[in-house]
């Protein structure tokens, strides 16, 4: 039986921004939702069967939901809570936004997106190691940088080191041009762009210069013990057993480890193991260490990201290649 809702707003651009600002979404939810939308001003009318009418009610209350706790809606999260809701997941809508969980840095507001980043974010929240592994575009590092960059602003630490192993180029860091911040910074450049995107590309050069961030390659870290500091371990697919062993002891007190990184990603010369690996092995049993995994579901980079990954996956189990090299 046909049914019509309509829905208000407090405004056209609160309701623009639902949608991001685009028509096209619009149209979208009338293909995945088999409803019609007629949108003016600051109202949304839905026809169509109740059901599908009901739905798309329930699609705008998620979308306002994520609104209302900070996130600014982009293409990538429409399409991932519109896919949610036209395939009956909405539970996992549920999980996500019944209990925010959110990192507030200065004026910015960081949401998970996905119910594997909250429970990933939980985990850092209580957890003194924490190991997140899983595909490129998953948060894995920048959620973990966030974490550090509010324990920081509250006063929790007083410093955040944040490492990687530099591989990718085959050089010994002595042989490369330039002072260590010119040296590691080929390595390290994502690291920068996190920080620089939560609080700003001043603020992360006046707390560098202060000491109070630190970012250096792994070969840094051997002989120190760090306390009252939160430790990021990125990449750490590269690192080798021995290099993993030393980094995880170097544990103080009030200090956090989180390491990140894909084991289908490694760089090590093939006859070298991956000291991600070996850990997973090695320590999935010890108490106080959390190994949390994503898959390409987590992916919150463009939508195309996810089917890329997914299709690459297929491809290389069924003819047996080795996998690329995906950042």
């Amino acid at each position: 039986m046909p049914h019509s809702k309509t829905l208000e707003f407090d405004n056209p651009r609160h309701l623009a921004q639902l949608y991001c600002s685009d028509a096209k979404n619009l149209t979208k939810i009338e293909e995945s939702l088999l409803v019609r939308i007629t949108s003016r001003d600051n109202w949304v009318q839905i026809d169509g069967d109740e059901a599908q009418v009901t739905q798309t009610e329930h699609l705008f209350e998620h979308l306002q939901q994520a609104r209302g706790q900070g996130l600014s809606i982009s293409q990538t999260d429409f399409d991932n809570i519109l896919h949610a809701v036209a395939h009956k997941e909405e539970a996992k809508l549920h999980a996500i936004f019944d209990k925010p969980l959110i990192v507030r840095i200065k004026d910015k507001s960081i949401v998970p997106k996905t119910l594997n980043q909250k429970r990933y974010m939980e985990f850092m929240a209580k957890d003194d190691i924490v190991f997140g592994v899983g595909p490129a575009g998953t948060g894995k590092t920048f959620l973990a940088i966030a974490m550090a960059l509010q324990a920081l602003m509250d006063g929790k630490i007083s410093k955040i080191i944040i490492t990687r192993p530099a591989v990718e180029s085959g050089e010994a860091l002595g042989f490369l041009p330039g002072d260590l911040q010119e040296k590691i910074l080929p390595y390290l450049r994502p690291i920068y762009d996190a920080m620089d995107d939560i609080i700003g590309h001043e603020d992360s050069m006046r707390l560098m210069e202060k000491g109070i961030i630190e970012i250096a390659p792994l070969a840094y870290m051997r002989g120190r013990t760090l306390t009252n500091a939160y430790v990021i371990l990125d990449e750490a697919q590269n690192t080798t057993p021995e290099q993993m062993m030393m980094f995880l002891t170097r544990l103080g007190e009030k200090s956090r480890i989180i390491v990140t990184g894909d084991i289908t990603q490694v760089d090590l010369p093939k006859t070298k193991l991956s000291g991600l690996k070996q850990a997973i092995q090695a320590l999935a049993k010890v108490k106080g260490i959390k190994f949390f995994y994503f898959d390409e579901g987590d992916v919150v980079r463009h939508p195309l990201v996810r089917a890329i990954i997914a299709g690459y996956e297929h491809y290389f189990k069924e003819s047996g290649t080795g996998r690329s090299n995906v950042r």
